[in-house]
């Protein structure tokens, strides 16, 4: 019952070389940096990621993706991440884009055991029809696009089929969590973090606050431990070191 692992090292020490990755976070807030960091420090390569998207320039994935040590990425924006945008347009990288809220599902119903659903989203447009750009060639050219998908009528509406995404590994980053695994997410760090807690065969949770079993409120628990097999406390130092991706201030 106790998941406690003593380092990151230790709690990734069997992700391998094109291993599959659902990973938590939204542009740097809740992001399991450790995590990756230590993902990268074992050198492994070939990696497919989902996540919402692949941090920043040297930061959260970004720190794998400019060490070319992803080859596909699933999730819904690329955002400012120039690095990102420069291996899916120079055809070093394979993306495909899912709308945010259909990837939220798809993690959702890969950890439920549901294997495929439909949506309204992207009816009418290359989501449902293909021909999105999945991996350019050297030259400029499209090399490989997203096929079409299955479209149902329900209700007088059409639906396009979407399939349930389960990953080898998922890492997250909780604010709390007990050595049974049970996780709390802090605002608006929760994001995606429970849903690929939910998508991965092996979870790994790096946790700010390590706490004992009972210590935590069974009403406020955002993830069960059931999902999660290993848990790594942060120090001090770890659990503060939070990146701002846009700081705003007054003049």
């Amino acid at each position: 019952m106790d998941k406690v692992t003593q380092s990151a090292a230790e709690a990734v020490r069997d992700i391998a070389d094109h291993a599959s990755l659902a990973v938590g976070g939204f542009g740097l807030s809740g992001v399991p940096a450790v995590l990756i960091e230590a993902v990268r420090a074992r050198g492994v390569r070939g990696l497919s990621v989902v996540s919402n998207n692949c941090g920043v320039d040297g930061e959260g994935l970004g720190l794998l993706l400019a060490e070319g040590r992803i080859s596909r990425v699933t999730g819904s924006y690329i955002g400012e991440n120039k690095e990102f945008a420069r291996q899916y347009l120079g055809g070093e990288l394979e993306v495909e884009l899912v709308p945010q809220g259909t990837l939220a599902e798809r993690l959702r119903a890969g950890g439920c055991g549901i294997p495929a659903f439909y949506t309204p989203a992207g009816v009418g447009t290359q989501v449902a029809d293909g021909g999105l750009p999945w991996r350019y060639a050297r030259d400029g050219s499209v090399a490989v696009r997203s096929p079409a998908k299955e479209v149902r009528v329900f209700g007088g509406r059409d639906h396009v089929l979407e399939y349930g995404i389960t990953t080898d590994f998922a890492l997250v980053r909780a604010a709390r969590g007990d050595r049974h695994g049970n996780l709390v997410f802090g605002k608006a760090a929760r994001n995606f973090n429970p849903l690929a807690a939910m998508a991965g065969r092996v979870t790994v949770a790096e946790v700010e606050e390590l706490l004992e079993p009972g210590a935590l409120d069974p009403d406020s628990v955002h993830v069960p431990g059931v999902f999660v097999q290993r848990v790594v406390p942060l120090t001090p130092e770890q659990a503060g070191a939070k990146r701002v991706e846009k700081r705003t201030v007054r003049a």
